[in-house]
């Protein structure tokens, strides 16, 4: 995979070649072909070309495309700055670039084998496993191999809710392509400054006037969540943003199945109690067991 700014031309790079054709007097030969370098020394530190066209078949997002996603082989992805920091991983911020427009994405990196410390508890994974048993065995063993695959288990799982989620109309960030440990997303800007990231819903204020809008905006999204079987198993007021009237609900790697989980509705009633608790600190009270009871009936219907 590559993930990393400034590497050699070798690296996911196309490469143009120009073969001089000129024949030669004695023999109707054309020259062997000349590699033209393209000025890829050019490149800033922290650019590279863009890796649309080289990720695997169903690493792109669902489509229909939105309409600022862009496709272009020759586009720059430039990194303009980091926008959150964790143990398994961190995200940054990086313009996606040709000379006609540009759009912004957030790349989610899960960290290398050399600098992972993953946390994640294997209680949300469970019922998840790698298709080779050595792969199981080192994840269990928790060795620097067992690490690696668990940075890619987690960087797929993460994949594959935003986009079961986006497909089924949960407000997740668009899902633009996987890369090995690297996920690139829609990019939820500030509306008052788009080059910011929207603020978490923890940073409003009490009694603000958005709120029961956005607690209708969460309760929708839960809903369809359990429609598809699944919770999101970490919910809470710090991996949701707003972004002027529009809740998001952002980091679901560890998405439990609902069913195939032994702790899933645990998982749900906790996050019922978080989100309800946050509101109610807010000024808007809501109960965490009328959310449950009213999530389990739409599981059960």
């Amino acid at each position: 995979m590559s993930n990393t700014y400034g590497e050699s031309a070798a690296t996911n790079q196309l490469i143009r070649t120009s073969f001089n054709t000129e024949e030669t007097s004695s023999k109707n030969l054309r020259r062997k072909p000349v590699w033209d370098e393209v000025d890829y020394d050019e490149l800033g530190e922290n650019q590279r070309y863009s890796t649309w066209l080289s990720v695997e078949k169903g690493c792109h997002g669902p489509k229909p495309y939105p309409s600022w996603l862009i496709e272009d082989a020759s586009a720059l992805d430039t990194e303009l700055g980091i926008l959150k920091t964790g143990k398994e991983g961190d995200v940054f911020l990086v313009e996606r670039a040709t000379t006609e427009r540009s759009s912004l994405l957030a790349a989610k990196r899960y960290r290398g084998r050399e600098h992972l410390q993953f946390s994640r508890s294997q209680a949300y994974s469970e019922g998840r496993s790698a298709r080779r048993s050595r792969d199981n065995r080192a994840v269990k063993n928790n060795s620097s191999y067992g690490k690696e695959v668990s940075a890619l288990q987690w960087a797929s799982a993460e994949w594959t809710y935003l986009r079961r989620c986006h497909e089924a109309g949960v407000p997740v960030p668009y899902p633009v392509q996987i890369d090995g440990t690297e996920i690139l997303m829609e990019f939820i800007a500030d509306p008052d400054n788009e080059r910011a990231a929207a603020p978490r819903l923890q940073q409003i204020p009490r009694h603000d006037p958005r709120l029961a809008s956005l607690w209708e905006q969460l309760a929708g999204a839960m809903e369809s969540m359990v429609g598809l079987g699944i919770a999101h198993g970490d919910l809470s007021a710090y991996n949701m943003l707003v972004a002027g009237e529009r809740l998001v609900i952002i980091d679901v790697p560890q998405c439990v199945d609902l069913l195939g989980n032994v702790q899933g509705l645990d998982f749900l009633h906790r996050d019922c109690i978080n989100v309800c608790d946050f509101f109610t600190s807010k000024g808007l009270e809501r109960d965490a067991e009328e959310l449950f009871s009213s999530l389990l009936a739409t599981m059960f219907v």
